[in-house]
């Protein structure tokens, strides 16, 4: 086992660790900061990879925008902070889905693990041809985010100002 197998692992447990605290817990805030160690996580596994410029896409779109666009509007609707006690769930519910999500890994690990043997070639794909496509082909995808993301802060904005109702306190 190499270094770069050490680090992709790493990164790895901690994109799963992250994800995991970012559906379990039930503060809000705590899940979206969870939700960036486990974007970080990703970013790190395709790092090591080799995908520099992918890993450098996720880390400015998805946290870099999306994360701070949802903290933004956390903040600016003046969502409850802390536990949100009105959604939760029974034991059976959370029994429900721990089952589903070790089907979903025993599913995944039935495909995936026999092609650990070293019967799959990598493909061989340089930056500037990732680059051509995301920037080339996809260049409109990205511009209709930055509208939604847009839409999404104004409304939250419009949400905030609007007056409080009459006799709240």
């Amino acid at each position: 086992m190499t270094a770069l197998d050490t680090a992709f692992a790493a990164c790895g447990v901690l994109a799963v660790v992250g994800g995991l605290l970012a559906v379990t817990t039930r503060h809000v805030v705590h899940a979206a900061l969870w939700l960036v160690v486990a974007l970080l996580g990703v970013a790190g596994s395709l790092l090591v990879l080799g995908a520099e410029l992918v890993a450098l896409v996720l880390v400015l779109v998805y946290v870099g925008a999306v994360v701070v666009l949802v903290l933004f509007a956390l903040m600016l609707t003046r969502a409850p902070i802390g536990p949100d006690r009105a959604h939760a769930v029974g034991g059976w519910r959370s029994a429900g889905a721990a089952l589903l999500g070790l089907t979903t890994a025993g599913l995944l690990a039935t495909v995936l693990v026999p092609l650990a043997d070293g019967s799959v070639r990598r493909a061989d794909v340089a930056s500037r041809q990732v680059a051509a496509q995301l920037f080339g082909t996809w260049v409109w995808p990205f511009e209709l985010l930055s509208l939604l993301l847009l839409a999404a802060l104004v409304g939250a904005l419009a949400v905030a100002r609007r007056p409080a109702a009459e006799g709240a306190s």
